[in-house]
């Protein structure tokens, strides 16, 4: 993670910076290339409506990582837009890990009306998810979708493999580079933030919900 004393002795050294996939949006005299975080939370939590499910929960990162933010905040509007409740409890912030995956899914899924499907701020997580399900005798994607986030390796050797939100990871590492180069040419570049359009991968791990049973007079 790049600090102020990192910045004043690049500023020294006249070596250029680009921050790729910041955590955080990075300080104006730091360019960076990024993905398009809202646009993909939003597919992401759209696909899941599209399958008729209404209980969809976020599971995601660190609550002020910028990119964690991103991804919410497209989920909300697409449940919003969608016409779905989101019930206290159905939001969960944690660290893009498998634990908090592991733990996040245990708590929503032991909720008195648990999610139906669960999207995920990354890979990492949703794994954590199917895991989580499993352990309480839950298939996926029959008892529960899951969807995760950048279309890592991971996602696809999950079993089942994961419908996921690619991130564009070699362009970004492309745009990057190019970046950097006009920089190191003392070029100027037209925006100090660059963001890489996302795309939902849809694979196994996602399905209708299951039919709730009757009730009984």
């Amino acid at each position: 993670m790049y600090t102020a004393a990192h910045l004043n002795e690049l500023a020294r050294s006249g070596l250029p910076l680009v921050v790729l996939d910041p955590l955080h949006l990075p300080d104006s005299r730091v360019n960076s290339v990024g993905a398009t975080n809202f646009a993909g939370g939003l597919a992401a939590t759209q696909h899941l409506l599209s399958l008729g499910h209404r209980r969809v929960a976020y599971l995601g990162g660190p609550a002020m990582a910028v990119c964690n933010q991103a991804r919410m905040h497209g989920y909300r509007a697409a449940m919003e837009a969608g016409g779905a409740q989101v019930p206290e409890g159905y939001v969960r912030p944690g660290e893009f890990t498998h634990e908090t995956g592991l733990l996040g899914a245990a708590a929503l899924l032991g909720l008195q009306e648990p999610p139906t499907a669960i999207f995920a701020g990354n890979d990492e997580i949703a794994v954590g998810v199917v895991e989580a399900a499993r352990n309480r005798g839950l298939r996926v994607p029959e008892d529960l979708s899951v969807v995760g986030f950048d279309d890592t390796s991971l996602a696809q050797m999950s079993s089942p493999p994961l419908t996921t939100v690619r991130q564009p990871l070699r362009e970004m590492g492309g745009a990057a580079l190019r970046t950097a180069l006009r920089l190191a040419n003392g070029e100027k570049v037209e925006s100090h933030h660059i963001e890489l359009a996302t795309e939902l991968v849809v694979r196994a791990s996602t399905a209708p919900p299951p039919e709730e049973p009757p009730e009984h007079g």
